[in-house]
């Protein structure tokens, strides 16, 4: 049996836009699941077994799909929908060849939460993956009958499959990462502060006042999220856009791509004291001053976060 991070390898990061739900920061009853469950190919298919262990499939050999089709064997109660294609999810998978019923590759199924990917980069080698996953939640449970187009040719030539075979997969979803904060809003009066919009995506811009910049640390609650609490034991998810106060340009922003696994321990003195102790789902803006901030920058700056999952121990900061 072949291992799936031999297909991982071969990913890539384009994006993949999921439709049918919002993609800010909507509860998982606001967002509907499609389901194929009247197609006669998945009455083709049997899983079984517990969903935290690899799954037992039984396949009506041979069976070949012109379309990739799927239904749930269970569904999750996870508290976040996967909205949108950057979104980040922890995954488990199962391939069984569709022609001689036999397991190709699974994932470790170990319990682990330390391979953390896109719905893209998934759907970039598994394009069949991607109308599945759309609105499922931790704990779901999806069988797939995957047509030959639902699997990207060097994926599939990874696997040793012709042009024509299709795959059964089980994807059993273990996390699924915030895709920006959901927190409630929180009124604030900061009179002179900083202000912050917000794209439909949750990317945050800043207005920067005409006025002297504090000189001491401020820390607002934008957003106040009910998730984990961040104590600086584990790495934290978050997407995060740095602005200089003087000439009120972007320093940088984690929004253009993956959102970062973040050390605390790592960054400035500043930025760790904004987050740490806060939950996850929230939305934070802190005006860092030269003495809190990183190294070699000289200009007081804001930094808007967005914290949007707790990762596990193990898992790469520069993820």
């Amino acid at each position: 049996m072949r291992k799936l991070p031999a297909v991982i390898a071969v990913l890539g990061l384009a994006a993949v836009a999921l439709v049918g739900c919002s993609s800010g920061s909507g509860a998982s009853a606001s967002c509907s699941r499609p389901t194929d469950t009247s197609s006669a190919t998945m009455d083709l298919i049997s899983v079984s077994g517990p969903t935290d262990a690899k799954p037992t499939v039984t396949v009506h050999t041979p069976l070949h799909a012109t379309t990739t089709q799927f239904a749930d064997v269970k569904t999750g109660k996870g508290a976040v929908p996967i909205t949108t294609g950057k979104q980040l999810v922890v995954l488990d998978v199962s391939l069984t060849s569709a022609t001689t019923g036999k397991t190709i590759v699974t994932t470790a199924y170990d319990g682990s939460d330390s391979t953390v990917l896109s719905v893209s980069q998934w759907s970039k080698s598994f394009p069949g993956f991607r109308k599945a996953l759309q609105c499922a939640t931790a704990g779901t449970r999806i069988a797939l009958a995957v047509a030959p187009d639902g699997i990207e040719s060097q994926a599939a030539q990874s696997l040793s499959l012709g042009k024509d075979d299709s795959v059964v997969a089980v994807l059993d979803v273990r996390k699924v990462y915030l895709a920006a904060a959901n927190g409630a809003l929180v009124y604030n009066s900061g009179w002179g502060l900083p202000a912050v919009v917000r794209a439909p995506n949750g990317r945050p811009g800043v207005v920067v006042p005409d006025s002297p910049a504090p000189q001491n640390l401020t820390v607002q609650v934008l957003k106040s999220g009910d998730g984990q609490k961040v104590t600086g034991e584990r790495p934290v998810r978050l997407h995060y856009t740095v602005v200089n106060w003087t000439d009120k340009s972007v320093a940088s922003t984690t929004w253009d791509g993956d959102p970062p696994s973040v050390t605390l321990s790592s960054m400035s003195k500043g930025f760790q004291d904004a987050v740490k102790g806060q939950r996850v789902g929230s939305q934070i803006m802190a005006i860092v001053p030269k003495a809190d901030g990183t190294q070699g920058v000289d200009d007081t700056q804001i930094v808007v976060i967005d914290i949007l999952g707790i990762d596990a121990v193990g898992v790469a900061a520069s993820q």
